[in-house]
Formats: structure tokens, sequence, C-alpha cells
């Protein structure tokens, strides 16, 4: 146990941490940072330090922290019925699979939890796809992924990742990958020139490698390519989707449409894991009764607090509030002179700034001074910071935010 006179000494934000390192995994580095409430686009320390949240868990809460709508569908839910599992039927799966088709135009959706799972399905249903229907030798299905994605942590997925953060001393590593550069149509022509392509799975903008944002028409062009080599497109828009990038999916502002959409995150408002597969008929059905399935996909609360969230994303107009403020955001980023602003990009609300290299300076420790300054945010790979609060900011609190994230980089001489 922890020595207890030390620990009695130590702040609440202090054991916090403390406990973490004693007694849980080292499988994150997160800022000296602990976090105790939350309230739209505001976080609290135990101690009560307030801090803008220009992270969102990775997008998940979109919708703002403890919006008052999705709390209330929760708990009403949560008073009600929690869980039954697929083994019955539940009286409020059939009517949220029915609103998230329609919303985001699919003829079905297949409810999981986290969106490394809802990837993991997607892959399942491709290559079953692949068998039954485009008429791919079985055990003989390509999957085709690009450089620098990211879905997730699982093996399969780590299978196709080019990092070797995720990889190193992990394999052996499923096979029936082939990677291409991202944003580049004549490779991807190329490999789609094989029969036994069953998809090509990739992110509308790269949130972990940087918020790569790709040439424009690129989509459009995966969606043809697609098309004529009988290929499904396979979109992982967890990050990008629900509103992020001032659509309600990355892929609309290039009116494409996926065969597979994988969504996630924001699609529970940040409250609980939800997530899932959407596809049109001759796509899903191929898979039937025992051949996938999640104890608690599609559980009635997930059901109720996903409702809730897609709601509060059309009602409040955050797509639109989405592109109000990034626009502002990349404006004053762009406009801050010092060297180590380098490239401002993205769309919508998710947005990143590269560090460029001045004086040994290190994005982690433009994120501390951030932190210190009362905004949250983490660098990824090194020398870029993402940047992607709530999507209920005012134009007010952006230009705050500006304000501070101008004045750390300023700071430093």
């Amino acid at each position: 146990m922890i020595e207890n006179t030390r620990f009695a000494e130590m702040t609440a934000s202090e054991k916090a941490m403390e406990l973490e390192a004693r007694y849980g995994a080292h499988n994150y580095h997160p800022l000296p940072v602990v976090l105790s409430k939350g309230k739209g686009i505001h976080l609290w320390s135990p101690e009560g330090k307030q801090y803008l949240d220009f992270l969102s868990a990775y997008s998940a809460v979109n919708q703002g922290h403890c919006h008052p709508h999705i709390i209330q569908a929760l708990v009403r839910q949560a008073e009600t019925l929690t869980l039954t599992s697929r083994a019955f039927y539940n009286d409020r799966l059939g009517e949220t699979e029915a609103f998230i088709a329609n919303y985001f135009g699919y003829d079905k959706v297949l409810m999981m939890n986290s969106g490394a799972e809802a990837n993991e399905t997607a892959l399942k249903i491709a290559r079953k796809w692949a068998y039954e229907v485009k008429g791919v030798k079985d055990g003989m299905a390509r999957i085709v992924a690009v450089e620098g994605n990211f879905h997730g942590r699982t093996t399969g997925i780590i299978s196709a990742s080019t990092d070797p953060t995720a990889r190193n001393h992990f394999g052996p590593f499923m096979p029936g990958y082939d990677i291409i550069p991202y944003n580049d149509l004549k490779a991807l022509e190329e490999v789609l020139s094989n029969p036994d392509v069953a998809a090509f799975w990739v992110e509308p903008i790269q949130g972990e490698a940087g918020v790569v944002v790709p040439d424009e028409g690129y989509l459009a062009g995966v969606r043809a390519l697609c098309t004529k080599y009988n290929v499904l497109m396979f979109a992982d828009e967890v990050q990008t989707g629900i509103g992020r990038t001032g659509a309600r999916i990355a892929c609309d502002h290039e009116g494409v449409k996926p065969d597979l959409l994988v969504l996630g995150k924001a699609l529970s408002g940040g409250v609980m894991p939800v997530s899932c597969v959407l596809a049109d008929d001759g796509v899903m059905n191929v898979i039937r009764p025992g051949e996938h399935g999640s104890t608690f996909g599609g559980n009635p609360l997930a059901c109720a607090v996903a409702v809730a969230s897609l709601e509060v994303i059309e009602q409040e107009g955050l797509m639109e509030n989405a592109r109000n403020c990034g626009e502002i955001f990349r404006r004053r980023m762009k406009a801050i002179t010092h060297p180590l602003r380098g490239l401002v990009r993205g769309k919508g609300l998710l947005n990143a700034v590269i560090i460029e290299p001045y004086r040994e300076i290190t994005a982690w420790e433009v994120c501390l001074k951030l932190m210190e300054n009362g905004l949250l945010a983490k660098p990824t790979h090194q020398h870029i910071i993402r940047f992607a609060p709530p999507l209920v900011i005012k134009e007010a609190e952006m230009h705050q935010a500006c304000d501070v994230i101008e004045a750390t980089i300023l700071s430093f001489s």
C-alpha cells in the first residue's frame, strides 16, 4: 500500500495521480492534470481550477460535458431498463436503429460499443461480403488501408497500422492487408485492380496522424474508384463524424456515401460507449444470427443515449457552429507570428497546429504551458497539437481560447 502519512498529506489531484501510477497499467501518458467535473466546454480539477477543454475526449464530447438533454435521457432509461442482452428483444433497439439509419441515410445499422469494436465489425462484414457477394475465393479477401491510419488498438486493427508504437512486440499480425499512401488516388487504383480486394478502409480526415486533410476531390475519387472496381468504400468516421467537421459526417463535404460507415465517440455524447456500423441491405445482410454480436451492443441505455446525442447535434445547430467557430480558430492561429507556429490545418472544429523546431521546445511543453494557462490540449506525433473543443463553444469563448493559445505561444522567447 501507499505510505499512509505521505498519501494523507497529498492534494486530491496528487492522490489521484499516485493511485493511477501505483495500481493502474501504464498504457497512457496523460498531462499532469486531474479532472473531477465537467460542464459544457469547461472542466474543473478537484481543487477548483477551471479549464477550457480543447480535446473533447478525442471528439467523444461533441455535445459538451454532461449535456442536460443526454443526461436526462440516460437517467430516465437507467431507472427503467439498462440491459437485456440480444437474447431477447427490447423496446428501445428497433426505434433507435430506425432513427440512426434514417438520420444517416442507410438501410441498416449494427450497434456495438467502442470505435475499435465497430471497425472490427465492419472488417468482418467486408470480408464476408467479398466471399458471398463479390465471389472472392474463401480466405483470399484483401483489405486496403493507408499509411498513418488509426482505427483502434485491437490485434486485428494494428495489423494494418504503420505506427511502431501500436505494433512493436504485439505480433504475429493478421494477414490480408495492403497499405498504400494516404491521399493518393493513383496508388489506390493500382491496388484496387486486384479482384480479391474487399474494401478500402480510410479516415476522411486522419485524426491521430495530426488532422491530415486530404486534397479536395480525394473522397469523391475514392468513391468513384471503389464503384469502378466493385470494392466497398469503408469510412471510419469515429472521430470525424457527428458534426465535428461541420457536417453530419466528413464524407458529406464531397457528397460521398460510403458502403460501410463506422461511427462512435460522439454517438454517445461522451456518456457511455456507443458505436455502430451502417450499411445498406446488399452489404449488411451477409451477417446472420450467431455470426457477430456483443453483450452490451444495442442495450436500452445506449439506445436512449444515442438518440438524445444526435438530437442535440441537430436541434442546437452544432454543425453550423462547428463551421463558423472553426473558421475563427484557423484565422486566429494563422495570424500568430512566432517561429513555433507552423502549418495550421483542419476542417470545422477538428484542427491542428504544427509546432516548428525552435530552441528545442516540444509540443508537449507547449501543452503543459497551455494547461497552466487554463486550456487543455494534447500533442500527437511529438510535433503536432490537435485542437478540438466541444461543438457547443460560442464565438466569444473561441476568441477567449485563441487569446490563451496566442499568449502561450508568444511566451516562448
